[in-house]
């Protein structure tokens, strides 16, 4: 398959602490793809590289053949409006807006009149059962609520790339398990591919493919779960 997204020889550092060693990846088309290994391995490091949150020190990041690491800090937020979808373990509403707001959100940003972005917001917000909550604020709703308008707000803009870091982690098994078939079915349904970062193997099982990680590279015994959390 061809990729779609590639990461070469990505380097990057906090300070003195290295976090990405010279790592490779590649994402195609329409493929999900679960990023594993223990806790402080580089795996949310390396989503927000590939997602243009963080500049790598070294190495390039290529979106459809172009080196977005060249790329203006405005660029790469348009990117993340467009073409780029973000999802948070915890969701990160905006608190102040109601649920149709914040799936409307990326729409407005990116230039869509405030009816027409309402209207896909309401959709997206009833394809994953949380329609009725539109006009709640986030403090008014459940955990799994809040997860949920926060998937729609990443999908809504039918994103070529969705970014998933820890999306359950902050979830009950059961509702957690719920949220990830709904990413899944809408990710087969658009041909979306999937960048997931998770330390669970029950959420790794639905990727097509799982990369590990250890210290900043690809674990070459390919356990990666395996290593601890």
């Amino acid at each position: 398959m061809t990729a779609l997204l590639t990461g070469t020889g990505l380097y990057r550092s906090y300070g003195p602490t290295p976090a990405l060693r010279g790592l490779d990846i590649s994402v195609a088309a329409g493929e999900i793809v679960a990023v594993t290994g223990p806790s402080g391995c580089g795996k949310s490091t390396l989503l927000h590289c590939l997602a243009g949150i963080l500049r790598t020190d070294a190495g390039e990041v290529r979106y459809r053949d172009q080196d977005i690491g060249l790329w203006s800090e405005a660029a790469r937020s348009r990117l993340r409006r467009t073409d780029f979808g973000v999802l948070f373990q915890f969701g990160q509403l905006v608190p102040e807006l109601t649920a149709a707001e914040n799936v409307a959100l990326p729409l407005l940003l990116a230039g869509s009149g405030r009816r027409e972005a309402r209207k896909s917001a309401t959709l997206w917000l009833g394809r994953f059962g949380v329609g009725d909550l539109a006009d709640q604020l986030p403090g008014a709703m459940s955990g799994g609520q809040q997860q949920r308008c926060a998937v729609a707000r990443a999908l809504v803009t039918e994103p070529r790339v969705l970014f998933a870091d820890e999306p359950t982690g902050a979830l009950d098994v059961l509702t957690g398990e719920q949220v990830l078939t709904e990413i899944v079915h809408v990710a087969r349904e658009q041909g979306t591919s999937v960048v997931l970062v998770t330390h669970e193997p029950r959420i790794a099982a639905y990727a097509d493919r799982e990369v590990a990680l250890r210290d900043g590279v690809l674990d070459p015994t390919g356990l990666g779960l395996g290593l601890g959390a």
